[in-house]
């Protein structure tokens, strides 16, 4: 069921049995058995049953309800099932109950979110039509709307997956809603905008439904109109363990890699420190001389795809560059990421046939065929996977006596950079945002990460911590 989901010939799944078990008799041989039965199939019928790895790639598998789920994982969804039922019980207040699920990137949020999501759709415990899925990113809403449509949850309301300002303004003055959940919820605003009247979707959203369940990681807050300053985000977590609704999730899903992999990764991104880069067997972690050969990595790796070793690789940036929405630049070509002479379009500006269109449907940036020639930022591909990324780490991030500083006068991205208003002051966390910018470039990568710095002292710092075996030759 988990393959034919991701399957872009199968429109609809009519199966609603989910299967609870992790292990049992001879499971270890369940991969063997499954990849002989599917490649039989593929013979028979090859339009339906594509290649194993094409699907193993595409975001809907990654985020599919079907996924088995880890030991942490399984107990934490009893758990909120569990607290779900008990607030539902002695829901009789006007604001909701909380969970928060925290976890940082990589941790396995998203497939537990899912998985949730579906299991409550097929659940006695709450109404019928009475469960909602929500997230503020273009892209990973189309993912989920997907899942929903093909599993038929959305026959009887089109929007049991939409972003938050929709749901708010559909059901201000309504009836409350049972349950709903919130993946990335740390892009919540905290303000309002042009589309959003209100000053806080979590709040408007615990008016609206007995339970909301949120999956937060404040090393993820991008924009100061998301923003939460620290005790903001501590009151949300005191508030929720308080009540015993607190869930951690702290074993990493995404990266196949040794634990001082992940520990360098966040000592650099974090914390600022550039320390030797770790040798890995499971992963690669190289430095790139030059944004050509970074290039031309990726698309070796992405060309794998036609052979038995599938792949997935993308390029992505800081927001340094300009891009400007619905607009062409005045030279009438298109937003560029440019160093030297070199350069590439930024993401979702190659321009493509209604064909390509069409076949592009449901497919999140990183699937679609003409992006290997883009660059994605994190409006793009947070909250996704990728089996190798290639992260240029623009002028905003530099090194300055043995540390990261970020220079807000070189990025683009006004969204971190512009002041807002918190606690009636204005307040500039420019900082803070343009660093949780580079840690969710930095942690896409599953089997493989290659970097590049604009700033000179930055890449001669990461050369050095390379050492021999960790350049990209």
């Amino acid at each position: 069921m988990m393959y034919l989901l991701s399957a872009e010939s199968v429109t609809q799944l009519n199966n609603r049995r989910s299967n609870p078990q992790r292990k049992y008799f001879m499971s270890d041989q369940f991969e063997n058995v499954f990849e002989g039965v599917w490649q039989t199939l593929r013979k028979k019928r090859p339009e339906i049953f594509p290649e194993k790895s094409e699907i193993e790639n595409s975001a809907v598998f990654k985020a599919s309800p079907f996924h088995s789920l880890n030991a942490e994982q399984h107990e934490s969804k009893n758990e909120i099932f569990g607290k779900i039922e008990s607030a539902l019980k002695e829901s009789s207040t006007e604001r909701g109950k909380t969970i928060f699920i925290a976890g940082q990137a990589g941790t396995g949020k998203t497939v537990l979110l899912s998985n949730l999501f579906y299991d409550l759709t097929n659940s006695s415990l709450v109404r019928k039509d009475s469960v909602y899925l929500l997230v503020n990113h273009d892209q990973q809403k189309t993912v989920y709307k997907t899942i929903a449509h093909k599993l038929g949850l959305d026959h009887e309301h089109k929007d049991i997956v939409s972003k938050p300002t929709h749901f708010i303004q559909k059901h201000t003055g309504a009836a409350k809603v049972d349950v709903v959940l919130v993946d990335e919820a740390h892009l919540l605003l905290t303000q309002g905008k042009m589309a959003y009247r209100g000053h806080n979707q979590l709040e408007d959203l615990l008016k609206l439904a007995k339970v909301v369940v949120i999956v937060f990681d404040k090393y993820q807050i991008l924009t100061t109109e998301g923003y939460l300053d620290d005790m903001a985000v501590r009151k949300l977590e005191d508030d929720a363990e308080r009540e015993g609704n607190r869930i951690e999730l702290t074993h990493q899903e995404r990266m196949i890699a040794e634990q001082r992999t992940i520990d360098w990764l966040r000592n650099f991104a974090i914390d600022g420190r550039i320390n030797a880069i770790p040798d890995d067997a499971q992963y690669q972690l190289k430095i790139a001389t030059s944004p050509e050969k970074l290039h031309a990595k990726i698309k070796a790796l992405d060309r794998l795809k036609n052979s038995n070793g599938a792949s997935l690789a993308r390029m992505l940036a800081t927001f340094d560059w300009p891009y400007v929405e619905k607009r062409k630049p005045k030279d009438g070509d298109c937003w560029r990421v440019k160093i030297g002479t070199w350069s590439l379009p930024w993401n979702l500006q190659i321009p493509i046939s209604r064909q390509e269109k069409r076949r592009n449907k449901g497919l999140a940036w990183a699937e679609q065929f003409q992006t290997i020639n883009e660059v994605g930022s994190t409006f793009t591909i947070q909250g996704f996977d990728l089996n190798y990324a290639g992260v240029i780490i623009g002028p905003s991030v530099k090194y300055r006596d043995g540390k990261l500083i970020f220079d807000k006068q070189a990025s683009k991205n006004k969204k971190a950079t512009n002041q807002r208003t918190w606690k009636h002051q204005k307040i500039d966390v420019s900082e803070e945002l343009l660093r949780n910018e580079l840690n969710v470039l930095l942690t896409r990568g599953v089997h493989g990460l290659y970097i590049f710095a604009v700033d000179e002292e930055l890449q001669q710092a990461l050369l050095r911590a390379a050492g021999n075996q960790h350049i990209l030759r």
